[in-house]
């Protein structure tokens, strides 16, 4: 039997290389989607060596530039004709202002839009497999999130926690919106909440910026593989083949802000996304 297909966004490190490591093992071919080829060629690497598999590729994809995305996505098709699970795991979190190749600002430019458009194109070899799963990976952060439509891009009042709470609830939003355009197709979508992991998001990568203050949490934060528990088991698990547009956390159905339910808003986020995307 020819191995299930999956791709993860952010494979190079934390959560994305521990969701890689334990689909290989599960017998996936994995692609990886990096933005760094250097950075992903490591990870590539210690995926191997780890796991004493061959069945993992490397593709650069970086969730921060449309024409980026939009080669991935042409280059996965002409080599794969179907995708069994998507993990949109990438994720940034800027202390200050910045932007995206297109001028979105980086948090809702790559934790939502990049994902959005990433997942609209390929939607046609998700429903090619027998189940095709979309897991995304939002956050409890969601609760304080509202869409700031009057200025999304946050370019007046910056604040991380504005704009990365937007981009949280906004993986909700798409999510449920997006369970509900594929009611008739075989395709489920699902989002979960990963607990406090220790990751490098937050660091800034240019001046290590913030490893200080994780160096005196880790502690008490969840490991990568303990965090990609939850993603993991929306991947793989035959117990949620009927989930489709819920939240998750620890495995189990968890309760969302009245925004993140709201579908009118999901409807009006889905309508202003496509045209940010130019998805026609």
């Amino acid at each position: 039997m020819q191995n299930r297909i999956a791709v993860v966004t952010g494979a190079n490190s934390g959560m994305g290389l521990a969701t890689s490591a334990a689909l290989i093992k599960r017998g996936f071919h994995v692609i990886m989607a990096c933005r760094n080829s250097e950075r992903g060629a490591k990870a590539l690497q210690q995926v191997k060596q780890d796991s004493g598999a061959n069945h993992v590729e490397l593709m650069t994809c970086d969730l921060g530039s449309l024409d980026s995305i939009r080669t991935f996505a042409k280059q996965f098709k002409e080599r794969y004709q179907r995708l069994d699970v998507l993990v949109n795991n990438a994720g940034v979190v800027s202390i200050k202002r910045e932007t995206t190749a297109d001028g979105f600002e980086s948090m809702i430019g790559v934790n939502h839009l990049g994902h959005f458009l990433l997942t609209n194109l390929l939607l046609d070899r998700l429903k090619q497999a027998k189940q095709g799963r979309i897991v995304t990976v939002s956050s409890g952060a969601h609760k304080a999130g509202n869409i700031h439509f009057n200025d999304p891009h946050l370019s007046s009042k910056y604040n991380v926690v504005k704009g990365y709470s937007q981009s949280k609830l906004a993986n909700i939003l798409f999510t449920r919106e997006l369970a509900e355009r594929l009611e008739s197709s075989s395709v489920t979508a699902n989002c979960l909440h990963p607990g406090a992991v220790g990751t490098n998001l937050g660091v800034n990568r240019n001046t290590g910026f913030g490893k200080a203050i994780h160096r005196v949490l880790r502690p008490f934060f969840l490991t990568p593989a303990e965090g990609a528990d939850t993603a993991i088991y929306l991947a793989t698990s035959p117990d949620v083949t009927d989930n489709s547009g819920e939240y998750f956390y620890k495995r189990k159905i968890a309760s969302i802000s009245a925004k993140a339910r709201d579908k009118a808003l999901a409807k009006k986020l889905w309508a202003w996304s496509e045209q940010q995307v130019n998805l026609t």
